[in-house]
């Protein structure tokens, strides 16, 4: 489900399951500096016998997405095929290093380094009190009708399950299963509006996970890209996402908290890419083509949304 053109997806869970399948091929720079941010001491997030409703798991599992390192085997399939995965997940100084090396076809392996902790970011409560992973998954909860069932199993591992049904038609259905002794996300499933799965993402084996006991930087200044354009609409829910380190300068990321969309404005060039909807994987891809002045421009929009949605994201665009 990796996609080459356009990034595809900005990676800000702290999931790392989903996310190791959802990775940008372009490597973020390896020489990442973590000291300017607060830390989160790791040794404080694992008590998950004290996790009961699907807000507390939400929670847990951010947290496991950046202190537990881990080998993994998992298996993704979509419209594409079905491929099978060797994942790799360490926490050096601060920086989260990722890998996954597809076990099918031609050896294909995809390094990727970025500074721990940092997550989709979303206002707190008016309390001010909420930490960002709280936040988050308040902010989940008000576009998601969230179910769980406590009694389950994946790759011989207990489980959580969690099932995201949207509020309204202007998104995907999700679920997940979570590791009951660790909060890791072992499995996703993403169904379109009518029910249909598009995607299964699920770890068939997790090999000794084990607690990070240092800290992880949590980003605490919502730094947004200075661009000379904006989008003019989104669907409810959709916050635009801070600066994360190696993201593209004619880039913008919005996000509901699962979902997530990148917009990527530039200087048309010849061939340009073709105008209209195009399905990469389990995403859509929307292109459009405009002239401002003297200057044409190519506007693309990647996600997991529906299709008429995406396009009308990037036909929003407007420029200063």
């Amino acid at each position: 489900m990796a996609v080459n053109v356009t990034g595809k997806y900005f990676y800000w869970r702290g999931r790392l399951a989903i996310g190791l399948c959802v990775l940008s091929t372009s490597l973020l720079p390896l020489q990442l500096n973590a000291d300017s941010y607060p830390s989160l001491s790791c040794t404080e997030a694992f008590d998950q016998s004290a996790s009961t409703t699907a807000h507390e798991w939400l929670v847990s599992s951010v947290y496991a997405g950046h202190c537990f390192e881990f080998q993994a085997r998992a298996v993704s399939i979509d419209t594409v095929g079905v491929r099978t995965l060797a994942l790799s997940h360490r926490v050096r100084d601060g920086i989260r290093q990722q890998v996954v090396q597809q076990l099918d076809g031609p050896s294909v392996s995809v390094e990727r380094r970025s500074i721990a902790g940092h997550l989709a970011w979303f206002p707190p409560s008016e309390s001010g009190s909420a930490s960002p992973a709280e936040a988050w998954a308040d902010h989940v909860a008000g576009y998601y009708e969230i179910s769980l069932e406590d009694k389950t199993r994946v790759a011989e591992r207990d489980a959580v399950e969690l099932r995201f049904s949207p509020i309204d038609n202007q998104r995907y259905h999700h679920a997940w299963w979570i590791d009951q002794a660790t909060g890791i996300l072992l499995k996703h499933v993403l169904s379109d509006t009518q029910g249909r799965v598009l995607e299964t993402f699920q770890i068939t084996q997790l090999q000794s996970p084990t607690a990070y006991s240092g800290d992880v930087p949590i980003p605490s200044d919502e730094k947004m890209l200075d661009q000379s354009w904006q989008v003019a609409w989104l669907p409810d829910g959709f916050v635009e996402q801070p600066l994360e380190p190696g993201q593209q300068s004619g880039q913008r990321v919005y996000s509901d908290g699962l979902a997530a969309v990148s917009v990527f404005v530039s200087p048309a060039s010849q061939p340009a890419l073709q105008e209209g909807l195009h399905q990469i994987g389990v995403s859509t891809a929307a292109v459009s083509l405009v002239d401002v002045g003297d200057q044409s421009w190519q506007l693309v929009g990647v996600g997991e949304l529906p299709a008429d949605l995406l396009q009308r994201i990037v036909q929003s665009v407007q420029f200063e």
